[in-house]
């Protein structure tokens, strides 16, 4: 747990580690209540705690803390939006006072980054097809605008970190500001997205299934946005704008506006990959993609 902490403490600051001791209790009252055989966490991010479970017949579940717990009921929420095209986890209990629910185990489960990559855009459209289907619901609060905004500020106050400030400048992160402007000015066929649509958020559901959605931030926008993480997973490797065409090719999207929002979201990236010492060909690229 050591590592959960870790990330939980980044997130929330050191007042999370009260909620990290109590949550074994919590996830005992919980398991007892519906019926659960708790098992070990594993692959918890950093807003959450994820424990694989299994339900006294033995269905293989899992059980989600958060001490956000505003945020978990809200993505309950998102879930339950996107729940008729199946192409997310079902939802099949929740407690929103304890910040915790119980979602069916995706199976297999492997993560779209680890699948063949010559199946994966057309896999990829097919689950974006999907999840652009759901019409947004009315009054629906969110949109792509406000998701931007809250990126742009979050990430921008760590562009005075020395590491991150010896590559990305003020200007380039303008840019990117402007560029994105640009590209919200522009919508003109806004869908409910699932808003955070990076290949560690689509998990493979077999081959009756397809791609399966994790971690929704519901929004509504520019269906080029759910394709966008995608296409710069490609720097590095085969190349943003190689992988641009072949994404909007099999999702149907604009490749112009795909490629722009790849210019937008670069930055972000290259400040992920910074941080956790990622691969220099990519960064070098994605600071280009990025530049004038």
């Amino acid at each position: 747990m050591e590592d959960v902490a870790v990330r939980l403490t980044s997130r929330f600051g050191a007042q999370v580690e009260g909620w990290l001791a109590e949550m074994p209790a919590v996830a005992a009252r919980l398991g007892s209540r519906w019926g659960l055989m708790l098992g070990e966490p594993f692959a918890s991010g950093a807003a959450s705690v994820v424990m694989r479970c299994q339900w006294s017949d033995g269905t293989p579940v899992v059980l989600k803390f958060s001490p956000d717990r505003a945020l978990l009921a809200k993505q309950a929420e998102m879930l339950g939006l996107f729940a008729s095209t199946g192409r997310v986890p079902a939802v099949l209990a929740a407690d929103a006072e304890a910040g915790a629910m119980v979602l069916e185990e995706i199976r297999p489960g492997t993560e779209a980054e680890d699948l063949p990559p010559e199946f994966l855009p057309q896999r990829w459209g097919e689950l974006l097809t999907a999840l652009h289907s759901v019409t947004p619901p009315a009054g629906w609060p969110l949109d792509l605008r406000g998701r931007q905004e809250e990126a742009f500020a979050r990430i921008g106050r760590r562009l005075s970190e020395p590491a991150i400030a010896a590559r990305i400048d003020g200007a380039t992160w303008q840019r990117a500001i402007q560029r994105c402007e640009t590209l919200l000015d522009s919508q003109t066929r806004p869908v409910l997205l699932h808003g955070d649509l990076h290949l560690g958020n689509a998990l493979d559901g077999g081959p009756s299934r397809g791609l399966v959605a994790i971690d929704p931030k519901a929004c509504v926008g520019d269906p080029c946005y759910d394709a966008v993480d995608y296409v710069v997973a490609g720097a590095g490797q085969e190349g943003v704008e190689a992988r641009c065409q072949r994404v909007a090719t099999a999702c149907g999207l604009d490749g112009d506006r795909l490629y722009a929002w790849a210019q937008v979201i670069a930055p972000m990236l290259a400040i992920a990959l910074l941080t956790y010492s990622g691969p220099a060909p990519a960064i070098d690229e994605l600071l280009a993609l990025a530049g004038p």
